[in-house]
């Protein structure tokens, strides 16, 4: 059991310049069952899963230790902290979503956390990745939603998105996130994406809501560069399959394109 000594900063970088798409599944500490948590983990590496991110708004069973031991055990993919809050850091990640929630105006989710956090991060050596969280309106109250205090930003506001985006670029954060949240009946939506595409270099990140292929191929097409998988896997099993096939197909694109270029 080891750390990837991945680099995901410049994995993430060099994929974003050469137009490829990664694949990232979400795994909640509370719903993993353990037992069955290998099989699942050789499967996904089988099916070209990049990333695994570990985390929750709210969680009540602290497993984050052993799901991050099984991932670096029985798979080469790196396990990366989705924290809900500084309780939730783990030296064993290979690298940290430092969310920033810059959709809302909790200064706890802000810099509150982070200021806790800082001390314990810089001791840990585990990769930061300055990212600016923003909640996008899916339809209904997330849990998401809820523990943050926060108010989404709506569906039909491309511009509010773009504009929080970009100011978020300025102040330095280096990765945007957009996230319909846990069980969301709708998913970002890919004029919304497009539209922070649209003003900012930095890699975005889209999850929430994407329980279909057709789902990612949207949300990748208007500018994504990462589509995060979670609850949809649970309940069907053949969505991991399906996205990376659509993943798999974007990026045998760009290598063509640029073979052409």
């Amino acid at each position: 059991m080891h750390k990837t000594n991945c680099n995901i900063a410049s994995l993430l970088s060099k994929k974003r310049n050469e137009g490829r798409k990664s694949f990232a599944v979400l795994l909640d500490p509370d719903k993993v069952d353990i037992a069955t948590f290998p099989a699942f983990l050789r499967y996904a590496e089988s099916e070209g899963v990049d990333l695994f991110f570990v985390g929750g708004s709210l969680v009540t069973h602290y497993a984050i230790d052993q799901l991050i031991a099984a991932i670096h055990t029985h798979t080469s993919i790196p396990a990366i902290l989705f924290p809900g809050n500084s309780l939730h850091i783990d030296p064993s990640a290979d690298a940290i979503l430092l969310l920033s929630l810059i959709s809302g105006r909790n200064p706890e989710l802000l810099i509150g956390q982070h200021v806790i956090a800082a001390p314990i991060l810089r001791k840990s050596g585990i990769e930061i990745l300055p990212t600016g969280y923003m909640l996008i309106e899916s339809g209904k109250l997330t849990t998401v939603s809820y523990i943050s205090n926060t108010i989404p930003i709506p569906r039909d506001k491309p511009s509010v998105a773009a504009c929080t985006a970009m100011a978020g670029e300025m102040l330095g954060l280096r990765y945007m996130y957009l996230d319909a949240g846990s069980g969301a009946q709708e998913p970002v939506p890919g004029a919304l994406i497009k539209a922070v595409r649209d003003v900012v270099t930095t890699p975005i990140i889209v999850g929430g809501g994407i329980n279909t292929a057709e789902k990612a191929y949207t949300a990748l097409k208007a500018g994504a560069d990462v589509v995060v998988v979670g609850n949809g896997i649970e309940h069907n099993p053949e969505l991991l399959p399906e996205v990376a096939r659509c993943i798999k197909s974007f990026n045998t694109q760009s290598v063509r394109i640029a073979k052409i270029n």
